[in-house]
């Protein structure tokens, strides 16, 4: 079957979960988290939760188990991807995945080296699937977000969805 086959059984309105890590953003001063948001209901998708949680390795675990284990089909994270040992999102979550997307890592990081040059290699961005959820981390910068929701994450995430539970 050729993606775009595959592509037609795609879900239009997929229930998301949006979750920023960090120490200094709340919900009033979250753009990433916001621009998230907004272009996944511009997309015809549905935010059924969101949260801003500390850089905290058992604090991000048991938020993604929860959200794993409920009825949401995708859970798109910002923020704790670089290197800085405050940066314990990857350390929390890919333990949890079933199966890791290692493309999606891979194309965010050479579409970022487009934007960013060679620092774009410090990027750790993550996804995969747990229990047919659709996990996806990215870093926390606005422009980040922007590129991998515009490039990947919105082209990709019904189609995600579909495969993760066939």
């Amino acid at each position: 079957m050729m993606s775009e086959e595959h592509k037609c059984h795609a879900l239009k309105n997929v229930r998301c979960a949006v979750l920023t890590f960090s120490d200094s953003r709340t919900e009033e001063n979250d753009d990433s988290g916001k621009l998230i948001k907004d272009m996944l209901v511009e997309s015809g998708h549905m935010i059924v939760e969101y949260h801003v949680i500390k850089d905290d390795l058992r604090a991000i675990r048991k938020a993604v188990q929860e959200l794993i284990a409920s009825d949401v089909q995708a859970i798109i994270t910002n923020g704790g991807t670089g290197i800085s040992k405050k940066d314990v999102t990857i350390e929390a979550i890919s333990e949890l995945l079933d199966k890791k997307l290692d493309g999606f890592g891979e194309l965010f990081r050479s579409l970022s080296y487009d934007q960013v040059g060679s620092a774009a290699m410090m990027s750790r961005a993550l996804a995969g699937t747990a229990k047919g959820k659709v996990v996806i981390c990215m870093p926390g910068s606005v422009d980040a977000v922007a590129l991998g929701m515009k490039k990947l994450v919105i082209p990709e995430l019904g189609h995600m969805i579909w495969e993760a539970n066939r």
